[in-house]
């Protein structure tokens, strides 16, 4: 009898162990595709599993809804301490897991309690009392094997359904979907009170009670499945719109490009209708031997073709246009403008997506330089090893935070949502050559760093 007590003493202490043991798996589970290293989810879940045992071992009695929040609370600042980016959706992450891990387990309590006690009345039970503890093992095995089944199932349903993992989460989506996990966890904790209750006032509880919770579990859990599904299909709504929206700021530069080429073919055809009239002027005076008239007229006419049309040469036409349009459009608002820009012509880059960067950059700098004082712009490319390097700088009178979704400073334009798409437009076309872009402020400079790949 004596060593039954102590094999029952050792098997009620190793399954809530491993129970905290598979759960901390889970969680590893369950963060490792939203975090940056596979280190960093190793900690989260091993930090969970840690603060459960260590909640479990003090002498002093914590509710086990208590200790299992304040463990996946330590697991979120374990997380955050090692990755430190999204801090929003490892919030997300942490307040999903509290209410799936209390649900799980409620449903698994359910279903061990009816096993054992329908397999305890039996006939055959009480025919062997030799096989009480090998049914006892039994049970609890099943119990496990359920909780980390259902806990798989709804980690694999969740790493499946969550599309957007590297997006941030803001305040009010992180409150949208964690409220109905929230709320779940707290309905299954009143039921497992009255639960706890009926079976300590009245030694069971009733069939329909017990299908009731175990039927209130399934359908939480459902809920914030559902709930995640829907956030990503409101995200991958988002994510359409955005990308329209690019498609529209891209189309918007690229029409702008088109009319700088098409003034400059007008200015080229208005320059070769003249040159025809200013012949047949010239012959006119020579041929009544007006020799003075004529060399006048030839010399004003040098001296007109003289001034030049485009002051930048670049080594490509298209980009001369641009830097050649917005140099105009500084000395417009009394911007000093310098330009010692070039085109990598032995590349295989596109003009048109130096165009891109270009025209959006320009914008930008040209806008934001006409409400400083004594404003400057200056744009420049130089090369490094395989690397092209693009860097336009201008006045700014002050400091612009970035946005903490993309790390872009955001645009004072009145566009959706309040933010602009030059400086993401830029980024699209430098990534398409394996590069990207920096930003500097400082010294009352705003600094844009373009880096393409040869």
């Amino acid at each position: 009898m004596e060593q039954m007590n102590f094999l029952l003493e050792i098997i009620s202490h190793t399954v809530p162990v491993v129970e905290m043991l598979l759960f901390g798996h889970c969680f590893y589970r369950l963060v490792r595709p939203f975090m940056s290293t596979k280190r960093g989810a190793f900690g989260g879940g091993m930090a969970y599993f840690l603060m459960m045992l260590t909640l479990y071992i003090v002498p002093f009695y914590l509710d086990y809804f208590a200790a299992h929040g304040i463990s996946v609370l330590v697991s979120f600042f374990v997380m955050c301490r090692a990755d430190r980016r999204n801090y929003g959706q490892k919030a997300f992450l942490a307040a999903v897991f509290f209410p799936l891990r209390w649900l799980t387990s409620a449903m698994a309590e359910i279903l061990y309690d009816n096993l054992y006690s329908f397999a305890g009345r039996t006939d055959y039970m009480a025919a062997h009392e030799d096989l009480w503890l090998p049914l006892y093992v039994g049970v609890w095995l099943f119990y496990l094997s359920v909780e980390f089944l259902f806990m798989t199932a709804i980690v694999w349903s969740i790493r499946k359904t969550y599309i957007y993992k590297d997006l941030e989460i803001s305040e009010k989506e992180l409150f949208m979907v964690a409220s109905p996990c929230i709320a779940g966890a707290v309905g299954c904790e009143i039921m497992q009170y009255y639960r706890s209750f009926y079976i300590m006032k009245a030694g069971s509880v009733t069939g329909p009670y017990e299908a009731l919770s175990l039927l209130y579990s399934i359908v939480s859990v459902l809920t914030d499945i559902v709930v995640i599904v829907f956030y990503q299909r409101i995200r991958a709504k988002q994510e359409e719109e955005l990308q329209n929206q690019l498609f529209a700021a891209q189309m918007e530069s690229m029409m702008h490009h088109i009319q700088q080429v098409e003034g400059l073919y007008q200015d080229m055809r208005s320059i070769r209708h003249d040159m025809a009239n200013h012949i047949l002027t010239l012959e006119k005076l020579y041929a009544a031997n007006e020799r003075p008239e004529a060399e006048a007229y030839a010399a004003d006419l040098k001296n007109a073709l003289c001034v030049p049309g485009r002051e930048i040469r670049s080594g490509n036409p298209v980009t001369d246009v641009i830097l050649q349009e917005w140099k105009k459009e500084a000395e417009r608002n009394e911007i000093c403008f310098k330009c010692g820009f070039y085109f990598p012509a032995e590349s295989k880059i596109n003009a048109f997506d130096i165009s891109i960067i270009l025209n959006n950059a320009l914008q930008n700098a040209v806008e934001n330089t006409v409400h400083a004082s004594d404003g400057k712009i200056s744009v420049r490319s130089y090369s490094r090893k395989n690397a092209y390097m693009i860097e336009i700088c201008n006045s700014c009178s002050k400091i612009i935070s970035p946005d903490p979704r993309n790390g872009l400073p955001p645009t004072s334009k009145e566009r959706a949502g309040g933010h602009g798409y030059g400086l993401v437009n830029i980024q699209k076309a430098a990534r398409k050559y394996c590069g990207d872009i920096d930003i500097i402020q400082e010294d009352g400079e705003f600094k844009l760093f373009v880096m393409l790949m040869l």
